[in-house]
């Protein structure tokens, strides 16, 4: 929210502007013309941020302790924070200080005195515009500070003023009858032993007085009742729950107690330790109470207020009394201003992907629209900016509506077990091509015998069975070829798992089984995926029979399939 001087010619629709008379940061003077036809001059405070908030209202308090005489008007609302000032006869400060000759004592006493007042608020003389008329001395307006002065630095400037009436020629009151200034100093000493008399009889025989009972009253109010019947009082402080704040907890002597007049009575304050106010704006009633009630403190009234020149959505918070980050005490009441709508207003968001949540908010707010929900979404854009909003860009809706916005986390999701202990593929080995063996030459083929004609001679066909050849001497009978141990089956072949697992590998346990005419066998245990994402992955040489196939699995459902 920022508030700026109006450029129409009337501030706040009551004071007409005549003339700009100064700018100084974010203040604005100005003569103007009030209702009643008089001049005035209007201090308008261009406010844009909390903290710029919170240092207009400690200004406030200040001005009302110390009640300037040239005050006549504090404002302060959204939208409008301003003080209003008449002008005052008199000599200002610089030329009273300047003048010659000797200066009237009541003058100077008075400037002093507005010094120290001034000084106890952190302000110095140089921070007002002061004016000496007669023997007063008065301010006539007084410029805002972003936080008080130090009392060191309050001493260094206003040191040279003081040092110049101290230095200067002072003229003191005359006072008539000097010279009778004997005769009360008579009658003092005769009072006097009148007195002592007195007091020496009351000291041997002091009056007794019950303590009353002021339990549970404010602070001031029990040490004024008991002052008032003869006790002194001293403070000491506590906390005690249920107990308003500056009241009085305990008292020693308790009440009953006979005790002579004089005696000292110690009261013991509820004062428990200061909290900071939360900030509540942007919040609806509801919200505000949990996160006062956080803190210990107490929703005080709420006052409904327009939010169309603060752009406030209706049910929001405005502003609050204390500021947000001040100091209260537990149990303190926390005053809201709540937004009944932006009347009659469209708005637009401009776009926000790319930016922080915090700033995307800001953009919501200032367009009078409130964030009311942030989703998550696993993304390759950098974590915690905007990838998608609702409503979408420069789209035209009514003041007041919510916004969604989407927001980008990472992908990455920590194992649940330590990487030592994750499953890891098989350790690639390369597979050794097999050599052809030199081709030997052939042998001669043994000689055959030859055959003896079996036929018998009368002729019949009688059959032959190896049995009834005779062995050649020196050759051997051929005995049936056996494949030798660890051949490979006919139609058997090598073949190897390569596969390079994708980086946005989705959740899950990944394993590798393989697929042949002989059935379905594990090549690769089960792994996280956290394990495997972007893994290029290779296994070991695997024999397989007819058509293979590995089929990658995801929590035991197909997940793809690699043909070797």
């Amino acid at each position: 929210m920022t508030a700026t001087p109006p450029p129409a010619t009337r501030i706040d629709g009551k004071y007409e502007v005549l003339r700009e008379v100064s700018r100084d940061g974010n203040v604005t003077l100005s003569e103007v013309r009030a209702a009643e036809g008089v001049t005035r001059t209007v201090a308008w405070f261009s406010i844009s941020s909390p903290a710029g908030r919170h240092v207009f209202h400690t200004y406030r308090a200040v001005l009302r302790a110390l009640s300037p005489a040239g005050l006549t008007d504090v404002v302060a609302r959204p939208g409008a924070y301003y003080t209003v000032w008449q002008t005052l006869a008199g000599s200002p400060l610089d030329a009273f200080v300047a003048q010659g000759g000797k200066k009237p004592v009541e003058a100077v006493e008075a400037v002093r005195t507005l010094a120290g007042r001034l000084a106890e608020h952190g302000y110095a003389l140089t921070d007002a515009d002061i004016v000496v008329d007669g023997h007063a001395a008065r301010v006539a307006y007084l410029r805002a500070l972003d936080s008080p002065r130090s009392a060191e630095e309050v001493d260094s400037l206003n040191a040279p003023t003081l040092t110049a009436l101290n230095g200067g020629r002072v003229r003191r009151r005359r006072q008539p009858g000097a010279w009778l200034t004997f005769l009360p100093g008579l009658l003092f000493l005769g009072g006097a032993g009148y007195l002592g008399a007195q007091a020496a009889q009351t000291f041997l025989n002091p009056p007794v007085r019950e303590v009353v009972d002021v339990s549970g009253t404010d602070a001031k109010a029990a040490a004024a009742r008991l002052s008032a019947l003869g006790f002194r009082v001293q403070y000491d402080y506590g906390q005690a729950g249920g107990r308003t704040i500056g009241s009085i907890i305990r008292q020693d002597p308790p009440a009953g107690t006979n005790l002579p007049l004089g005696r000292l009575v110690t009261l013991t304050v509820n004062n428990p330790p200061a909290i900071e106010v939360p900030r509540l704006e942007e919040m609806n009633v509801a919200q505000a109470r949990d996160a006062l009630k956080d803190r210990a403190m107490v929703l005080g009234k709420v006052v409904r207020v327009d939010g169309t020149l603060s752009n406030t959505p209706e049910g929001r918070i405005v502003a609050q009394l204390p500021e947000a980050g001040s100091s209260a005490q537990r149990g303190q009441l926390v005053q809201v201003m709540v937004s009944t709508g932006i009347s009659g207003k469209e708005t637009w968001l401009p776009l926000l992907t790319g930016l922080t949540a915090e700033q995307a908010k800001q953009h919501a707010r200032a367009a009078g629209l409130v964030v009311t929900q942030v989703r998550e979404q696993p993304s390759e854009k950098q974590p915690g900016t905007v990838i998608d909003q609702t409503p979408a860009a420069f789209v035209r809706v009514e003041a007041g509506g919510p916004v969604v916005l989407t927001v980008a986390v990472a992908r990455y999701s920590a194992p649940s077990r330590p990487a030592d202990s994750l499953p890891l593929p098989p350790v690639y080995v390369p597979v050794t091509p097999v050599q052809p063996e030199p081709a030997q030459p052939e042998a001669p083929a043994p000689e055959v015998a030859p055959t003896p004609d079996t036929t018998p001679a009368d002729g019949t066909d009688t059959p032959v069975t190896p049995e009834s050849i005779p062995a050649t001497p020196g050759t051997a009978t051929p005995e049936p070829e056996t494949p030798a141990a660890g051949d490979t089956a006919a139609g058997s072949r090598n073949v190897t798992f390569r596969y390079t697992f994708p980086a946005d590998l989705a959740d899950g346990s990944y394993s590798v089984v393989v697929r042949d005419d002989s059935g379905e066998r594990e090549i690769m245990p089960a792994a996280d995926a956290g394990a495997l994402r972007g893994l290029a992955a290779t296994s070991a040489s695997t024999s397989v029979s007819g058509d293979a196939v590995f089929i990658i699995r995801r929590d035991g459902t197909d997940f793809a399939t690699v043909t070797p």
